[in-house]
């Protein structure tokens, strides 16, 4: 499987991000205007929360999306047996967040919205048009007025040698969103499958962005755009790695965007968490 890596400033960048993610679900961007710095700052600012015990504050209400998610929630993937081993936090604008930590996740929340928003106009410029007539509305636009998309800073703790047999980081599994914008994470693992089931690395080069289509763009695109299955490997004791810290930001629709005749982005993003972590969305 060939994971395209692409200059954002090429000419012919649009056309090359919608080939990859008709191909393989996965492109990797770079020279692209995120700054790593503000990534690299973001990712140490989560990786000390993670450490501290300030983090049992923000434990969110059942039904509720943003706050602290333990090790202990076990988040299982659809299909999956075994728990993921990660704590995570979902950050957004209206959600508790940790004031010390604001700024600098704020700023990277938007300036990762604003990439992908542009890379969703470079898709709905380079999709065919028997295609991108199937859209209720243009990619970009689906944006507008969404409460949704949602940052996710993901510590993945360090290996301890005592994970059940089998265990992953997290396991194979398919984003539910339109597009994931994803700034290299602080250690690779992060793998994506191809048709013929075989695991391929994805690289983790700093300074790249990793961009994926989500189930939502492929229910949006009639199945055109593929969601491409992924997972995160657990590393071996030996290999002594630390804690590997993720910042995807997943761009939602508006609640009231219509994907496919009947469904709207409620709909799929309400059944998609009943499967994978027995939650009832109810805002």
């Amino acid at each position: 499987m060939n994971v395209a890596v692409i200059d954002y400033r090429s000419r012919v960048a649009p056309s090359a991000l919608a080939e990859s993610l008709r191909a393989t679900g996965f492109a990797v961007i770079v020279a692209h205007p995120l700054d790593p710095e503000l990534v690299r700052l973001v990712q140490e600012e989560w990786l000390a929360f993670f450490d501290g015990t300030d983090k049992w504050d923000y434990v969110p209400d059942p039904g509720a999306q943003d706050g602290y998610n333990p090790l202990d929630a076990k988040e299982v993937a659809v299909g999956a047996t075994l728990a993921d081993i990660k704590e995570f936090f979902h950050w957004y604008p209206w959600g508790r967040q940790p004031p010390a930590l604001h700024e600098a996740t704020a700023q990277l929340y938007r300036d990762a919205t604003a990439l992908g928003a542009t890379l969703l106009g470079w898709l709905q410029a380079a999709t065919p048009a028997q295609v991108s007539t199937q859209f209720s509305v243009p990619l970009p636009d689906m944006l507008e007025g969404s409460r949704r998309t949602m940052l996710r800073l993901l510590r993945y703790p360090p290996v301890t040698g005592q994970e059940p047999p089998g265990s992953l980081r997290a396991a194979a599994h398919e984003d539910i969103d339109l597009l994931t914008v994803l700034p290299a994470a602080t250690q690779p693992g992060l793998q994506v499958q191809d048709l013929q089931g075989r695991w391929h690395d994805v690289a983790c080069d700093p300074g790249g962005v990793v961009v994926n289509g989500g189930d939502m763009l492929t229910l949006a695109s009639g199945g055109f755009f593929p969601s491409t299955t992924h997972r995160v490997l657990l590393p071996s004791v030996e290999d002594g790695h630390p804690s590997r810290v993720s910042t995807p930001l997943f761009l939602h629709p508006a609640d009231t965007v219509e994907l496919a005749p009947g469904i709207t982005a409620w709909d799929a993003l309400r059944e998609r968490l009943r499967q994978i972590r027995a939650i009832e969305l109810t805002d």
